[in-house]
């Protein structure tokens, strides 16, 4: 999905969900990493994250764009547009927005094994083994593997 499709998919959603106009610009944003979508105050611009299409597909888009929609409408109208205002819940429930992005990022761990006890450490930064020793009895460490959670 392009920009211009993105900009024409959102400019429709909020003509059929909201009976409003879109009047600014959506886009794609390949720097968020674990939310869908952001909404900015100042230039009432949208952005979206481009693994959501690829992993989840249009429909969980469209829940995104309809969230992020009720940030727009509402901070326009100067209404509660924060998500803990009820006016958002509200408005949220009723377009049938999503209330969570479901999960996009996966973190990856690395594994190391003490040579003395056989524990397990998982860090998710790599460390270095001739500087760090196992915490349960101070043997040396050595790197097994890389896992995905």
């Amino acid at each position: 999905m392009t920009n211009q499709e993105l900009q024409a998919l959102v400019e429709k959603v909020s003509q059929e969900s909201f009976r409003q106009p879109f009047c600014h610009k959506a886009t794609f944003n390949r720097r968020l990493k674990t939310t869908g979508g952001r909404y900015h105050l100042q230039s009432h611009n949208l952005d979206f994250n481009e693994m959501l299409v690829e992993k989840y597909g249009q429909e969980e888009l469209i829940k995104v764009i309809k969230h992020e929609l009720c940030h727009y409408h509402l901070h326009l109208a100067g209404r509660g547009y924060q998500h803990k205002d009820l006016e958002f819940k509200q408005l949220l429930k009723k377009t049938g927005g999503s209330r969570f992005t479901p999960q996009l990022a996966t973190a990856t761990f690395h594994v190391y094994q003490c040579e003395k006890c056989s524990q397990e450490v998982k860090r998710r930064r790599k460390i270095n083994t001739t500087k760090y020793v196992c915490g349960n009895c101070h043997g040396k460490l050595k790197f097994l593997k890389m896992i995905e959670a």
